[in-house]
């Protein structure tokens, strides 16, 4: 009798190459947002353009660990992301006075069409259904 198979899908493969270059796509999207804020207008609203820094540094972390099967980063990066898009998208609606611009993951992400809050919920799909 032999043995089941223990191959487990890569998570940049099928499915996992979109959730790559959107992943990407945000990776690229909130660097240039953040980076032209906190360049040009930091003292303006420091707290969102801190907060759209640190979101292009876990889509850069996400992109990078899903395209390159590192499956433990990605989920601990996807982890993250969650609970940022919660927590800040929470946060500027309960305390919209300290959110003088938008983030990525502002009003859960309604400038991007809630992406930012549906996209960490298919990436840890992807990545806990890939690991079984």
């Amino acid at each position: 009798m032999s043995e089941p198979s223990t191959t487990r899908r890569s998570t940049g493969a099928g499915f996992g190459r979109i959730l790559v270059f959107v992943y990407g796509v945000f990776a690229l999207s909130a660097t240039g947002r953040s980076s032209v804020q906190l360049l040009t207008k930091a003292s303006e609203a420091p707290v969102p353009y801190a907060l759209s820094a640190f979101a292009a540094v876990v889509y850069i972390v996400a992109t990078w660990a899903l395209a390159t099967d590192r499956r433990s980063v990605a989920l601990v990066a996807v982890g993250i992301e969650l609970v940022g898009v919660v927590t800040v998208g929470a946060a500027s609606i309960v305390w919209s006075e300290h959110f003088a611009d938008a983030t990525v993951w502002s009003d859960f992400g309604n400038g991007y069409g809630y992406v930012p809050l549906v996209l960490p919920v298919v990436g840890l799909w992807w990545i806990l259904r890939g690991s079984r």
